[in-house]
């Protein structure tokens, strides 16, 4: 071996603590960059073999060292785990989000609630079972059905517009998923590029994970790692990234409330853009979870949150009107008239919506037993006892609550454990993949050191060789 391989083992440590200290350097730069992963210099020696000649015999002690590789100190298994948590607790956030958004819109207890305004109804109905011959009790009886009537109305119109806007966020996030999907595919072409140069591209990959949770966040989308360093991206089973290819997603399916709420409902799906006869089949995500919001409703009333809500309104209509009509309807007017219906509805819109006080004149209300005289009032009392009937309208809206109610809070506490869990696998995923500055920062002085020791070894045999090459043969002149 040459004496003067000691300059190329000196120097070779050089270049190698510089290049690990340009690694720490890095990962203390982006210590608060969201999403970067740690990186780590892997230094190995090389052997006297590795840079001998092929007419060298000496066994030798070694050439000195190298970077062998900057390695991204990420888990593969932590970063699945994360997808699959995201995933998870995304869909049932937004089921969360839209059982709140609808008990807020409920608006019980209030007093501005259904449930009060059917109290003061009932208030009216006994007022003029009190005072049938007094026209002021009958005209705030009119008044104070047509509240009630549209207090119902404001409801289904409640539901209708979040289920509009729904369906337009859905809209939105399929967008995001096609942009992210593109994305990603781009990226696997980049990744790719570079590393048959020969170079690395961990900065990239860190942008490509980031945009895999998203989708794993909005369509439930699972990766996998191909040999050659690309990520596929499947969901449903199917791929939506494969390689350097992307395939978009689509919105299909009902596009107004009333065609969700038609028997049967026309349900909202997301299908592929270039095949729109497939359903997508999503399992997870906040796309999966707005779809379960925008449902037909069922026959086992687990449909879609918002159709299923439409249905109870409906019914909750057609339960006031058929009691109350027909209650209405055996009774007698002061001018011995039959009483007919006191509620009605518009053709051709939903029992909520249409409902309507059919009696605009006073003398039409019939609170008398036919043949018990005109000033009776004996079935204005029925009717005011309707809200204590166990099948009444009263008892219908307060089901309705309660099981809104019921359903809110268990949505939410889904929704919160789901949390819990995505929260503590993105901690276990952060501990192994965030920047520590403390570690950074002693390998830092690690390096820095071996840096002067190399430095050292360099400056002595630099000493060395030149004592032996300018000052041999020149003892004793």
């Amino acid at each position: 071996m040459s004496t003067f391989s000691g300059l190329g083992t000196a120097l070779s440590s050089l270049v190698a603590q510089r290049q690990a200290l340009e690694v720490s350097g890095q990962n203390i730069a982006n210590a608060n960059t969201v999403g970067y992963t740690r990186q780590r210099a892997t230094l190995t020696s090389i052997s006297a073999t590795q840079g001998a000649s092929m007419f060298s015999t000496g066994t030798g002690v070694g050439l000195g060292t190298r970077v062998s590789s900057v390695d991204r100190l990420g888990d593969i298994f932590l970063d699945a785990k994360v997808r699959t948590s995201t995933s998870a607790s995304s869909y049932l956030a937004a089921r969360a989000e839209a059982y709140a958004a609808l008990e807020k819109g409920v608006g019980e207890p209030a007093d501005t609630g259904l449930a009060s305004q059917l109290s003061t109804m009932w208030s009216a109905w006994h007022d003029v079972a009190n005072a049938p011959d007094k026209a002021s009790t009958r005209a705030v009886l009119i008044e104070d059905s047509k509240a009630v009537a549209e207090r119902v109305g404001t409801l289904y119109s409640t539901a209708e517009t979040q289920w509009n806007q729904t369906r337009s966020t859905t809209v939105a996030l399929v967008d995001q998923v096609n942009t992210a999907a593109a994305g990603i595919a781009d990226l696997n072409n980049r990744i790719l590029q570079i590393t048959n140069s020969g170079g690395t591209a961990h900065e990239l990959a860190d942008q490509r994970d980031q945009l895999a949770t998203q989708l794993s966040s909005l369509v439930g989308a699972s990766t996998e790692v191909r040999p050659d360093g690309r990520v596929d991206v499947f969901v449903g089973g199917n791929a939506l990234v494969s390689g350097n290819r992307s395939n978009p997603l689509a919105v299909t399916g009902a596009t107004t409330f009333g065609e969700v709420t038609a028997s049967p409902g026309t349900a909202v799906s997301v299908v592929w853009a270039d095949r729109p006869t497939q359903g997508v089949g999503l399992e997870g995500g906040r796309v999966a979870g707005l779809l379960s919001v925008l449902a037909p409703a069922d026959a086992t009333g687990t449909g879609g949150v918002l159709a299923e809500a439409a249905a109870r309104y409906d019914a909750f209509a057609q339960t006031l009107a058929t009691q109350v009509n027909a209650l209405h309807g055996s009774a007698v007017t002061p001018g011995g008239a039959a009483g007919g219906e006191f509620f009605t509805f518009t053709p051709g819109v939903p029992a909520a919506l249409g409902l309507r006080v059919a009696i605009t004149d006073t003398a039409d209300i019939a609170v008398a037993a036919p043949g018990a005289g005109a000033f009776d009032s004996s079935v204005a009392d029925a009717i005011a006892g309707l809200r204590t009937r166990d099948d009444g309208p009263d008892a219908t809206w307060k089901h309705t609550v309660v099981e809104v109610a019921t359903r809110t809070a268990s949505a939410g506490a889904r929704a919160t454990v789901a949390e819990a869990a995505r929260s503590t696998a993105e901690g276990q995923q952060l501990a192994q993949a965030s920047v520590d500055t403390d570690e950074e920062t002693v390998n830092m002085l690690a390096f820095q050191r071996a840096y002067e020791g190399a430095a050292r070894v360099l400056s002595a045999i630099d000493e060395m060789l030149d004592t032996l090459i300018n000052r041999t043969g020149l003892v004793g002149r």
